[in-house]
């Protein structure tokens, strides 16, 4: 069978030659967004040279290696979960946000944090000056956190909150949150990003130097794998990296070196590997080009599976399960022509669900102008809806599977992932690496190489490099934060600050400086401490103290 396919491929070959002079090809070369070369056609010749196996690399969905998904049934069982990013002004307005979309079919929450609480900082910090809520929510103390979920039970949603350097302080408001609520532990479901090597490698939000920056990462796992089992303590981002320029294979590359050095870190400490793995989540980019974006959620979690059973020893199938969020690329929207980024987010949106991500979350059209409206936000949700109800493509799971294209792109995608986290490994982990400035350089000259191809028209941004148009004045509304939330904010600190039990403020930051000089699990002290109402800043300046601050060397 296979030698009639090769005789046909080549006749057909010779054939294609003659329609070429008729129709000449439009490019020099066909790639891909991350200018990987794309053949004209795969058949199973390709596969076949490639050693490719059917049962050992494709399988069955729900199945080792998970190449086709983590459940057997997919979106038969359950739609992705749907999650629109949120987060603007003050806890009591995103709260607001957070009910109209609980309202119109939302499925999960997503919380973004403004600036200063990202860093670390109160409202009434004078680093955070101007910057209060404007690029999301504005959150100092328990009291916010309180506002922020007030009327929303958090034992029946689950709760995405993507911060990372202050992250363990922010999760120990949401769990005071949750126990005031009274919901069981194991009720407690949801996601913190707490990716900090993300944030060295690509999005430079820190606070700590790098050890005592992964000790506090570590620290969440622990503590949630002990008390909070159906808690994810980290979600390993790859959506950052990807932003900043990397390309599909070094965010698939560097996300998963990211996830070892976390899992290294937990054994070293004692931990066991099928106590904690299942509970570790991801959460990728979704770009621009429709098929090397589901190649790559296809080889993530192959890669993944492979390593924790083969590397780590892990026994339990769930330590295997590449379980994943996904947002549409946020870096693809553009100024020119915004009602574009409907159609941009729609087949990015398409991508990640034919992908198989568990979650997703897609962009609204204004965002490259300004915090989305209340409109875009409902088109952006009615988006992923449309795709679940009315495609049929949720009927099906891997409908792409088998495909010789997308399992040629799978297994290119993965080869060259694998040889990033061979280099990796050789450098002596992600941190060494880090250190060493290489995933930062690598992004860096991928970045370059993308904006040339731009400005050469080798690759097309429609309205921006090619079919641009003398665009009509016409307003767009967008969404605007003003002063005066700061203002609020401001004051509201200074009424907490007066209000709270002094004594019982100042013993438990004190636990939380002793805990973190004597290298202790810092998740119960600060725990008690956002109880006495100590502000994000007093707790993180507290740390500042014992760890001292990250400053990044400067390269060329």
């Amino acid at each position: 069978m296979m030698e009639e396919v090769k005789k046909a491929r080549r006749d057909w070959e010779k054939r294609l030659e003659e329609t070429k002079k008729k129709f000449p090809e439009r490019n020099a070369r066909f790639t891909t967004w991350s200018d990987l070369d794309v053949p004209l056609l795969c058949t199973p010749d390709d596969l076949e040279k490639e050693g490719f196996d059917y049962l050992r690399d494709l399988g069955l969905p729900g199945e080792y290696p998970y190449t086709r998904g983590v459940q057997r049934n997919l979106y038969r069982g359950k739609l992705w979960t749907m999650r629109q990013f949120a987060g603007f002004s003050s806890a009591s307005e995103t709260n607001k946000r957070f009910k109209l979309l609980l309202a119109n079919g939302q499925t999960g929450l997503s919380t973004a944090f403004d600036m200063p609480t990202l860093m670390g900082y109160d409202a009434d910090s004078p680093r955070g000056k101007g910057e209060v809520g404007k690029c999301g929510v504005s959150v100092s103390s328990l009291e916010d956190m309180e506002d922020l979920f007030a009327g929303i039970p958090l034992g029946e949603v689950t709760t995405s909150m993507t911060i990372n350097g202050p992250a363990i302080v922010v999760l120990a408001m949401y769990l005071a949150v949750a126990e005031k609520q009274g919901v069981p532990k194991h009720q407690v479901k949801g996601t913190l990003q707490n990716d900090i090597l993300k944030e060295y490698i690509a999005q430079k939000e820190w606070l700590f130097p790098i050890p005592a920056a992964v000790k506090l990462v570590t620290d969440t796992i622990e503590y949630g794998t002990k008390n909070y089992p159906n808690w994810n303590t980290v979600s390993i981002s790859g959506y950052h990296i990807r932003e900043a320029g990397a390309t599909a294979v070094q965010e698939l590359a560097f996300t998963l070196a990211d996830g070892l050095a976390y899992v290294d870190d937990c054994l070293k400490r004692g931990m066991k590997i099928d106590d904690f793995a299942p509970r570790l989540s991801f959460f990728f980019d979704v770009h621009n080009d429709f098929f090397e974006e589901i190649a790559k959620f296809r080889a993530a979690r192959r890669i993944w599976a492979r390593l924790m059973r083969e590397r780590y020893q892990a026994k339990d199938p769930k330590s295997w399960m590449l379980r994943t969020h996904a947002q549409t690329a946020g870096v693809s929207l553009t100024a020119q022509q915004p009602y574009n980024n409907i159609v941009r987010v729609a087949v990015q949106a398409l991508a990640g669900i034919l992908g198989g991500t568990n979650s997703l979350h897609t962009n609204s059209m204004d965002e490259t102008l300004a915090l989305p409206t209340d409109e875009s936000v409902m088109i952006a949700l009615r988006t992923q809806q449309i795709i679940a109800e009315e495609s049929g493509v949720a009927n099906v799971v891997d409908p792409l599977g088998g495909s010789y294209f997308v399992e040629h792109l799978t297994n290119r995608v993965e080869r060259e992932a694998l040889d990033y986290i061979r280099k990796i490994d050789e450098m002596g982990g992600m941190v060494k690496a880090i250190e060493n400035g290489f995933p930062q350089a690598e992004i860096a000259n991928s970045a370059y190489h993308f904006q040339r191809l731009l400005e050469t028209k080798d690759k097309v941004m429609v309205g921006v490099n090619r079919y641009q148009a003398e665009e009509k004045k016409r307003a767009i509304d967008t969404l605007y934060i003003d002063r005066s939330v700061e203002k609020r904010q401001v004051e509201k600190l200074i009424a907490l600050r007066k209000k709270r039990n002094d004594a019982e403020f100042q013993a438990s930051i004190r636990r939380v400086k002793e805990a973190a000089q004597a290298g202790q699990n810092l998740c119960e002290p600060i725990i008690g401490a956002v109880k006495s109402y100590a502000t994000l800043q007093e707790v993180c300046d507290t740390l500042r103290g014992v760890y001292g601050i990250y400053t990044e060397s400067g390269s060329f």
